[in-house]
């Protein structure tokens, strides 16, 4: 079988490295785009050296590029520079990313960002900064590659949203209007491209231990009495953690899960249910 492209938008750290790394397991070969350059580089590295790459050589740096190649061709993954906020650095990304791999067959976004912050606190500055890339980020990476896959008749768009945009989450309101506009988005790309051979679903991660997650915990007044209420919430008494969260998305990127589209799906121990 021909090997298919994977492109992780956000996928340096936390969730979108397990997701990278699940996705090369099963014998993708992936685009590691982040503003996060250095650790996209070394997630791309990880994968040469332990997801059944070729040798190490010939590795770039800098802002982004290839980590080995397979005995002559094309290299298995890379680590590109990307901000998802920046249409023009979403399309050079895409670009590189497909010059050096071959044409991008499935695309995961999961670049995030929040601040716990109650509503009445906020303003539009950081409206403006977290719709950016919690919503137009997948707009803009989905606009880049589904020509593409539509043209070639397969395609697999996987958004990991959040639980919040399916219940809400108390300090979370924008977070929670973005990642549910990602999820309103995911279910009509789903419609316009059934016909085409592409489908769009959507990970809803609950409460999951990154370092986004503790970093935001950390600026709460009582950092462990809210990571330990998150636990509580969930029930199975734990936090997620992205080796929870990635085989949903390793699933819904794969070659069956064809008929399965424009569907969210929650990966959260239980915490919120349809």
């Amino acid at each position: 079988m021909e090997t298919r492209v994977a492109f992780v938008a956000g996928g340096a750290r936390g969730i979108g490295r397990a997701i990278a790394l699940a996705l090369a397991r099963d014998g993708r070969a992936v685009a590691v785009g982040d503003l996060l350059v250095e650790q996209a580089v070394e997630v791309a590295g990880e994968i040469q050296a332990g997801a059944g790459g070729g040798s190490a050589g010939g590795s770039r740096d800098g802002d982004g590029g290839s980590l080995g190649e397979n005995a002559g061709s094309a290299p298995r993954a890379m680590g590109l520079a990307l901000d998802v906020t920046d249409s023009s650095s979403v399309s050079a990304a895409v670009a590189r990313a497909q010059d050096e791999l071959g044409p991008i067959d499935v695309l995961v976004n999961c670049a995030g960002w929040d601040e716990l912050r109650p509503f009445v606190d906020t303003g539009e500055e950081f409206w403006r900064r977290a719709i950016a890339i919690n919503l137009e980020g997948a707009l803009r990476t989905t606009h880049a590659v589904l020509g593409g896959m539509s043209e070639r008749g397969w395609g697999r768009i996987v958004n990991v949203a959040s639980d919040a945009a399916r219940v809400g989450s108390s300090g979370e309101a924008v977070y929670a209007a973005a990642k549910a506009g990602v999820v309103a988005f995911t279910k009509t790309i789903a419609r316009e491209s059934a016909r085409r051979g592409v489908t769009a679903n959507v990970v809803c991660p609950g409460p999951t231990d990154t370092a986004l997650l503790r970093g935001m915990a950390a600026s709460a007044p009582d950092a462990q009495r809210l990571v330990g209420a998150l636990e509580r919430a969930v029930p199975m008494r734990r936090l997620g953690t992205p080796e929870d969260i990635a085989p949903a998305v390793a699933f819904l990127a794969g070659e069956d899960a064809g008929y399965i589209t424009g569907q969210t799906l929650s990966v959260s121990g239980g915490l919120t249910m349809a």
